[in-house]
């Protein structure tokens, strides 16, 4: 089975690509010839994921599928949540996004959080959403090079490793992206079983 994953964003098709099955294959926007940046405008993940998987699905009539993530801040009531990629300006810099969360948590105790993840996929004109969850807590210093986003600033529940400190190996063990992405795979493993 082919799909258009609805992402300018290759750590995000790094992710999703190791997690899936070998009768999976997916392909991204550039792969596909499309060259455009979907805009979000929506205060929802779900609402969010479903703009660019319709949007995809409309220009090419392809099985597809997209996904927003979010990091909730217990102490921030939420946020950064839909707007995390542009916490601290439209120019999406990871750099800037952690100074802004850590200064805005310096003087909260709680530094709880959860990373949430929607995938909107869309196959024969039916969409079907999936959620993946993690939670863990914000660390006041940078941690680890790998990932992306927050990840050197959250550990993972059951874990004394920042994201950014863990293989994608190990990452999917714990990843919101990853169980989202196991439910997709579930799915998409029944679709195929029951043609």
């Amino acid at each position: 089975m082919k799909l258009i994953f609805a992402t300018n964003n290759q750590h995000k098709v790094d992710e999703i690509r190791a997690l899936l099955t070998d009768s999976i294959h997916v392909i991204t926007l550039k792969e596909a010839g499309i060259e455009i940046d979907i805009p979000e405008p929506y205060d929802s993940m779900e609402e969010n994921a479903s703009v660019k998987s319709k949007t995809i699905y409309k220009m090419t009539g392809t099985p597809c599928f997209s996904e927003d993530t979010g990091l909730e801040v217990t102490a921030l009531q939420g946020e950064p949540g839909v707007k995390s990629a542009r916490y601290a300006g439209e120019n999406r810099s990871f750099d800037a996004n952690i100074e802004k969360l850590l200064s805005n948590l310096a003087d909260k105790p709680d530094k709880t959080a959860r990373f949430r993840t929607v995938i909107s996929v869309i196959i024969n004109d039916h969409e079907t959403a999936f959620e993946g969850i993690c939670t863990g807590r914000i660390i006041d210093t940078r941690r680890g090079d790998n990932g992306f986003g927050y990840d050197p600033v959250f550990i993972p529940d059951g874990s004394n490793k920042t994201f950014a400190e863990m293989s994608l190996a190990e990452k999917a063990r714990y990843s919101h992206r990853a169980r989202a992405t196991a439910k997709l795979v579930a799915f998409l493993n029944k679709l195929e079983t029951n043609h």
